[in-house]
């Protein structure tokens, strides 16, 4: 398949983004290109497309697949898996968010919600230490607490949501 320039521009930066956000570059790429492509794709097409290793594409689908953003399709007449991409921005947004927060925050909590227990009898640990340990485990679990709040909300409400967030900082003043 050959892409205009544009999609082709997209992609790159797409993977380039990934890999600031801790994602395999080429697990971005096939992300952005199923997204943009208006059809399933099979494996085979999306490494010629991207002109990676077959290996590659394979690891890297079955990684979006773990996350959630990219399923089987199948296509009448042909017996290959197709790939497609969750197709809705607020969705893409929702199941990357939820699955970055068990597979980072979660675990983090549980630890430092283990620290706080221990830091009870842990005589040999200042008072600072401690507070900055409860701030950080405090702040973890009202994040923690407002996402559960609002992850379910339709997309429509949480743009209303996020479009009001100038208007609310001024009407709570800023610092």
């Amino acid at each position: 398949m050959t892409l205009a320039p544009t999609i082709q521009k997209y992609i790159l930066h797409w993977g380039e983004m990934g890999t600031r956000w801790g994602v395999n570059r080429t697990v971005a790429q096939i992300h952005a290109l199923l997204f943009l492509v208006n059809r399933p794709l099979p494996a085979e097409e999306i490494a010629d497309t991207l002109g990676v290793a077959r290996s590659n594409v394979s690891n890297s689908l079955k990684e979006l697949q773990g996350w959630g953003l990219v399923r089987i399709s199948h296509i009448a007449g042909d017996r290959r898996d197709h790939f497609v991409a969750l197709q809705d921005v607020w969705e893409i947004f929702r199941v990357i968010v939820e699955e970055r927060k068990k597979r980072e925050i979660d675990p983090t909590l549980t630890v430092l919600r283990e620290c706080a227990l221990e830091a009870e009898n842990d005589p040999a640990l200042e008072a600072a230490t401690k507070v900055k340990m409860d701030q950080v485990l405090d702040f973890l679990e009202m994040l923690t607490t407002t996402y559960g709040d609002y992850k379910h909300l339709p997309p429509a409400t949480m743009q209303r949501f996020l479009k009001m967030g100038g208007k609310v900082a001024r009407l709570l003043g800023g610092d």
